[in-house]
């Protein structure tokens, strides 16, 4: 027996209130390395057990730690002095039938990998040391996975809206143009650890870009103060063309600059990310499923990263939550925008959740009466189709950060 609340939201839509705050942190941010790290592992793990199993095991691991190493910066370029360290952490099966499974060496491959594919300068084998410290889990969690009808293997609630307002929008759409190709090819010297904080007031955003400049691209100061200019106008230009119901937007890039003291007042890295020397990362501090940080929505501390996609609500609830808001949005012109909850009890189904609750924006003609129905249906159909949404999870199909 499904549980489903749904009721009308009392807060009008997100694009139509007085303030907004939404953030994004981009491929090459520390805790956006360690969210794609781990879930790249994850999606490997999955495979792998898959190959020797035939089915998914017991695993989490979503304790991933980025300590960051040491470089010296400098105008034409520095040197790397001491390489990261990433922690891989939690569980994982090992063995199965008493023969050792090839776990240690999917993390060490797959974490190298990562690196070498998504950070143009970092060279994983001499910048990157490689912890693995997964152990095996607890007997009766790891018994779940012995069953024929899965289940939840934590009480979590699991949270996702939809639509993403104009905001969200910008926001996204900044860090993906400053990570594109194209934009690599001209201006080469954009590392690709770049964080957008966007606030809206009324009808006008103002973002504050972060975006690490790579020394050996600047030969001298005035070409840093010269290009990073160049990089606010290009950007400002690009997401005016996109700007709809908002009427301005004001862009800030790297804001504690200051020329007066030289290179220590510039944001200069070796390897195009902080993780280099200035700052570490961690799972679950960085975007939620969706890619974006929307802090005034309804958010969840669950990091999806690296969970299990076939028995862990934190990744499962949170994405299916998502999906389900996007198509009840979808469902009918009625409905302005929807929140959903989706609560699970450990030892559940994962088909049946404790209770889930859909919150409605509705057009001012509208009443809850005209759309129950549906959405109840909707949500039914999503909940029904639970099995085959984990495998698209276990596949890497959708992403966490």
């Amino acid at each position: 027996m499904k549980a489903i609340e749904i009721t009308a939201a009392a807060q009008p839509p997100m694009d139509s209130t007085a303030v907004e705050y939404v953030e994004r942190k981009g491929k090459g941010h520390p805790d956006t390395i360690c969210d794609s790290v781990m879930e790249s592992i994850a999606v490997e793990l999955a495979a792998m057990y898959v190959q020797n199993a035939g089915r998914v095991l017991h695993y989490n691991i979503d304790k991933g730690l980025l300590v960051a190493g040491q470089t010296a910066p400098k105008i034409g370029g520095g040197e790397v002095l001491a390489p990261m360290q990433l922690y891989v952490g939690d569980r994982a099966t090992d063995m199965l039938d008493g023969r050792p499974l090839p776990v240690a060496e999917v993390v060490e491959s797959t974490a190298r990998r990562w690196f070498r594919e998504h950070l143009r300068h970092v060279d994983p084998q001499q910048h990157l040391e490689v912890r693995n410290k997964l152990r095996p889990g607890s007997a009766e969690l790891v018994g779940i996975y012995s069953s024929d009808r899965l289940v939840a293997n934590d009480t979590s609630v699991g949270v996702g809206f939809a639509p993403l307002s104009e905001t969200e929008n910008l926001v996204r759409a900044a860090e993906h143009f400053l990570n594109s190709d194209p934009f690599k090819h001209d201006f080469p010297e954009i590392g690709e650890d770049v964080k957008v904080m966007g606030i809206r007031r009324g009808r006008k955003l103002h973002l504050t870009v972060a975006a690490a400049f790579i020394d050996q691209f600047i030969w001298e100061a005035a070409t840093y103060w010269h290009r990073k200019e160049a990089v606010r106008e290009t950007l400002a230009n690009f997401l005016r063309s996109k700007l709809h119901r908002l009427d301005e937007i004001d862009v800030a890039i790297n804001a504690l600059d200051n020329p007066e003291v030289g290179e220590d007042g510039m944001y200069l890295t070796v390897l195009g990310t902080s993780a280099e020397s200035g700052d570490g990362g961690q799972v679950g501090r960085g975007n939620r499923v969706n890619g974006l940080i929307s802090l005034c929505r309804p958010m969840t501390l669950e990091a999806a990263a690296g969970k299990n996609p076939v028995s862990h609500v934190g990744k499962i609830y949170n994405q299916l939550a998502h999906q389900l808001a996007d198509r009840i949005y979808h469902a009918s012109p009625a409905i302005e925008e929807t929140n959903v909850w989706l609560c699970s009890q450990i030892g559940r189904p994962l088909d049946e959740p404790w209770l889930a609750s859909v919150q409605l924006s509705l057009a001012s003609d509208a009443t809850l009466a005209d759309v129950q129905a549906l959405v109840e249906d909707v949500v039914r159909q999503e909940l029904d189709d639970v099995a085959n949404f984990t495998q698209r999870l276990s596949r890497g199909e959708l992403p966490v950060c």
